[in-house]
């Protein structure tokens, strides 16, 4: 009897979460500048690399992987000179809900976000970022204007998203293990590590551990963003 219920329950969770095919490759928004992958963030290095024009992107593999990256630029009217960027990438599962519905399920250890505001902060603030989300349905279809292959996302209250384009299949992305796990102390002052050996990735999280105001000050400027977006702003430039 527990043998059926278990396999009952199996059975029930594959059929909720499937791979679909036709989101496979590297997708980004119009400016075809943000793109996945080591050329926008290096996880060795801890270190983004600013593209040449704001976007966002996504990336989905065969076998249920996701990477995600962000650049944003938020304008301010009152001050001109000052305007804030936001650079944010994570990496992770997704799966397909039998609703229709995409759950992106990031590594938490993994995410980062980097955060300039010039006239407030003399540098950038490099923080971890974990963001989990949840698209109420999406489409794929060819663009009628470029005859491009678009993926339209709809955001959890059924918002559109701004259109992404296929920019490559197969997809451009990082490895999709943990990339920086965080360290323990084990006997003897040694530190290990789990999933991957420290040999492979260095580990650098010095950086990770000030500025706790200042992260949840930026955060609260990326959801002003999304407002902003939301509401036909000038949230984003050049896509």
């Amino acid at each position: 009897m527990v043998s059926s219920i278990a396999l009952l329950l199996s059975a029930g969770l594959a059929a909720a979460q499937t791979f679909p095919v036709d989101l496979v490759g590297t997708w980004s928004s119009k400016s075809n500048a943000t793109l996945t992958g080591s050329g926008f963030y290096d996880p060795v290095n801890e270190k983004f690399t600013e593209p040449s024009l704001t976007g966002i992107s996504y990336s989905f593999t065969s076998d249920g992987h996701y990477e995600e990256a962000y650049y944003r630029a938020i304008a301010n009217p009152s001050s001109p000179e000052c305007p804030q960027g936001i650079m944010q990438w994570q990496h992770g599962s997704f799966s397909k809900q039998a609703n229709g519905s995409l759950v992106m399920t990031p590594i938490a250890v993994d995410g980062r976000q980097l955060y300039s505001d010039p006239c407030a902060y003399k540098t950038a603030i490099y923080t971890r970022y974990n963001a989990s989300e949840m698209f109420d349905r999406y489409t794929v279809s060819t663009d009628s204007y470029n005859n491009k292959t678009r993926l339209d996302l709809y955001q959890f209250d059924g918002s559109p998203m701004m259109p992404l384009y296929l920019a490559m299949s197969p997809p451009e992305m990082l490895p999709t293990s943990t990339l920086n796990p965080l360290t323990t102390s084990t006997p003897g002052g040694a530190k290990s590590t789990s999933k991957v050996k420290r040999s492979e990735l260095p580990l650098n999280h010095n950086v990770f551990e000030k500025r706790t105001v200042q992260m949840q000050r930026a955060d609260s400027v990326w959801w002003f963003g999304m407002f902003l977006t939301a509401s036909g702003g000038v949230l984003y430039y050049f896509f």
